[in-house]
């Protein structure tokens, strides 16, 4: 087994090439979460943000709120130009990477999922497949504890506090 594979099974260093640098993922971040301030800025500042007789305007709390983002993010973007002649620090690993995608795609299918097969079929099968997939756990543990949880989440629900979840076939098909 090689070192990046040890690294993705959770064993050792992961020293995996790198995805992605530090420097241009924090500067994306900090590029966006600059731009959002300013339109909040704007927004607010189009909203109303003096201070009336009656107190502030609607505007007023949030315009200072999202100045201050700005004005880090600012900040922030000046230090990231200034560390550019450094050596870039590695934001991610594949083999990173790679385990955080087992999350995430399973996760996107969950929520698409979720409008066809509604909430309870899509989290047994979420839970089921994260354990099977990612746990390596015994198809027969993974299907019980899915159901089990599954059930409970349902009652809990459906049953006892009476909310309204996304229903898909077999909800429909149950009378609920």
């Amino acid at each position: 087994m090689t070192d990046s594979q040890q690294a993705a099974d959770g064993e050792g260093e992961d020293t995996s090439p790198a995805v992605a640098g530090q420097r241009p993922v924090e500067s994306a971040t900090l590029a966006i979460i600059l731009g959002f301030s300013a339109l909040m800025a704007w927004d607010n500042w189009r909203t109303g943000i003096r201070w009336e007789s009656t107190g502030p305007q609607a505007g007023y709390f949030p315009f200072w709120v999202s100045l201050i983002m700005a004005g880090a993010c600012v900040y922030g973007l000046i230090g990231e130009l200034l560390k550019r002649r450094q050596p870039d620090a590695p934001f991610v690993r594949r083999g990173q990477f790679r385990r955080v995608m087992q999350v995430f795609v399973p996760s996107l299918v969950y929520v698409a999922a979720m409008q066809w097969l509604g909430l309870y079929v899509s989290s047994l099968l979420l839970i089921a497949g994260f354990m099977r997939w990612v746990g390596r756990i015994k198809w027969w543990i993974c299907i019980v504890t899915a159901l089990v949880f599954t059930v409970a989440m349902f009652i809990t629900f459906e049953i006892a506090f009476d909310v309204i979840m996304p229903k898909g076939p077999l909800e429909r098909l149950l009378g609920y």
